[in-house]
């Protein structure tokens, strides 16, 4: 047996690591538009689309985050970080390094994955029902 193998036995432990922590870093992101915890992200209230995606961002994250609906929820916020993307980020620069998008393209990619992945171990999706 190799390495490979072993590894292969903690592959739903890696995929909830990776669920969980994505999430943690998505709800920051709701929590600053929504409370400035840790900074405010901008001054003065949120315009409409703001505030949907403030709240998408933090409850979708804590969804994922225990493991709840992770696919559809997963599909959810892989659609808005795309539309994220285009709207506040492409248009400055083609370059996501450079128009400061990388976050944005990342959890899109991480998100889609979770919608063919689901949610690994420890996930609320995962109890079985009588």
């Amino acid at each position: 047996m190799s390495i490979f193998d072993r590894l292969s036995a903690y592959q739903p432990y890696g995929l909830a690591a990776l669920r969980i922590i994505t999430a943690l870093l998505f709800i920051e992101h709701g929590t600053m538009k929504l409370f400035a915890f840790p900074v405010a992200q901008m001054e003065g209230s949120l315009p409409p689309l703001m505030l949907f995606a403030a709240l998408l961002e933090l409850i979708g994250g804590i969804l994922i985050l225990v493991g709840l609906l992770t696919r559809p929820v997963a599909f959810l916020l892989a659609g808005e970080m795309a539309v994220a993307y285009f709207m506040a980020h492409a248009p400055s620069s083609f370059f996501p390094a450079v128009n400061q998008g990388d976050a944005a393209i990342l959890f899109c990619f991480v998100f889609f994955y979770l919608v063919f992945a689901g949610p690994g171990a420890f996930a609320v999706d995962n109890r079985k029902t009588a």
